[in-house]
């Protein structure tokens, strides 16, 4: 097992498409295996994080078939001498490479829970700095926030819109670490200006920065300086802007200065795009049936979605056996079992009260002060949505109440979620937390 990575590389080939074999596996590089402990040599950090994320699976399967053990990965970072020697030149186009070449708005399977946040990316990036100023864009955990952010840069890059020097993307917690760095070494000059002389500046998860009254600071002085000079300003969050705790008031008044855009969880059909345009790219032969099989039983999460796709193909692929429906259900027990536990009006009133900070005799009492009846009426439009109770059955379990209560705040819960964000992350809240417990 000298080289047990190059053993593994040409199984690996045959399972993801050519690109991404070129791209991400051939430089992996072995080191070795000592006590289950593989250690691989990777180029850098960003290529690090990215085979982990997408590859690992298939890589971990490998090695256990080689080695007849469960085997971890450790991801080492090495000195490529070709890159010491290039070190000027790699500076100088470090902007221009630090887009994943796959996060484009031509890759970004669009579907109605995702629309309007693409427009309006695609909007900023035709005309920065004029059109959405800031673009503050919100949704849950792996629904594609980070690739918009990608598709931002990389179109500009591809059409010269701005100088690529000028243009920066990172993350809040990368901002983080480069600030305390720079206090650190005294480099504060350095830190400010690298930033704000962008022309556009590209945040990821800036509710990292939450309770880092340092990072606030100099973050928002960092967005006058742009936003005054008309710099385009593009930042993403897993909330809504006043729904983030510990965060400054100035920050969340200056993130709806301009267009506030959510991204909600993809809707059956858009699923199956998804999953058909990755299993095209990977050259997975999906079947229909299988993949609104993968849609129905998945997570909301498109990253989960897509991992769930690459096992299913890798397996398939290591077994030289059809990609089947009873297949998938053997490889997605664990999921399936968690996705179909039931949720009761119980549960569901239980977790209103906790989160509304009420007490169930409040919700089934006739009260009808607004900070009750806000979450008697969500209780009853989830107890509609997340159960199979009538009307009549919901009624009873809030006190009592007749049919007609009961439509009525269902639909009046259903009409607000469109034009009420504060309302919309509320509910959203509620239902990750009973979809965890």
């Amino acid at each position: 097992m000298s080289d047990i990575l190059s053993e593994i590389k040409p199984k690996i080939a045959s399972i993801v498409s050519e690109d991404s074999f070129k791209t991400w596996i051939e430089p992996l590089s072995f080191i070795d295996l000592t006590n289950q402990n593989c250690r691989i040599g990777v180029p850098n950090a960003f290529f690090r994080d990215w085979v982990s994320e997408n590859f690992e699976p298939i890589i971990v399967t490998l090695l256990k078939d080689v080695t007849k053990d469960d085997v971890r990965i450790e991801y080492v970072l090495r000195k490529d001498e070709k890159v010491e020697e290039k070190k000027v030149v790699a500076r100088k186009q470090a902007t221009r490479n630090q887009f994943n070449p796959k996060y484009t708005f031509e890759n970004f399977v669009v579907g109605t829970s995702n629309q309007f946040a693409n427009a309006a990316c695609l909007a900023v990036s035709t005309n920065p700095g004029k059109t959405y100023n800031p673009l503050f864009i919100y949704g849950g955990v792996g629904l594609g926030k980070t690739h918009l952010l990608n598709a931002v840069g990389n179109f500009l890059v591809k059409h010269g819109t701005i100088n690529p020097d000028r243009i920066c993307y990172i993350t809040a917690e990368t901002f983080t670490n480069e600030l305390i760095n720079s206090i650190r070494y005294e480099k504060m000059d350095d830190f400010r200006n690298r930033f704000r002389k962008m022309d556009i500046i590209l945040i990821d998860d800036i509710q990292f920065i939450a309770g880092k009254e340092r990072t606030q600071a100099e973050f928002f002085h960092t967005f006058n300086t742009l936003y005054d000079n008309m710099k385009q300003i593009v930042v993403t969050s897993d909330k809504f802007p006043r729904d983030i705790e510990n965060f400054e008031e100035r920050l969340k008044s200056r993130f709806e200065w301009g267009l506030v855009a959510d991204i909600q969880s993809p809707d059956i059909e858009t699923k199956v795009a998804i999953l058909n345009k990755k299993a095209e790219a990977e050259k997975i032969n999906l079947p229909l049936d299988v993949a609104f099989f993968i849609a129905n039983n998945s997570e909301d999460s498109i990253r989960s979605l897509e991992g769930t796709l690459i096992r299913v193909g890798a397996y398939a692929s290591l077994n030289n056996i059809p990609i089947t429906t009873d297949l998938v259900k053997q490889i997605m027990s664990h999921v399936i079992k968690d996705k179909n536990k039931e949720i009761t009006i119980d549960m569901i009133l239980k977790e209103v009260c906790s989160h509304f900070s009420v007490t169930l005799g409040d919700i089934r009492s006739s009260k009808r002060i607004k900070s009750i009846m806000i979450p008697r009426q969500v209780a009853m439009y989830l107890s509609r949505k997340m159960t199979d109770s009538s009307l009549v059955s919901i009624g009873e379990k809030l006190g009592g109440k007749d049919h007609a209560t009961v439509l009525h705040s269902i639909k009046k819960i259903d009409g607000e979620l469109n034009v009420k964000k504060e309302l919309k992350s509320t509910v959203e809240k509620i239902v990750q937390r009973l979809k965890s417990t």
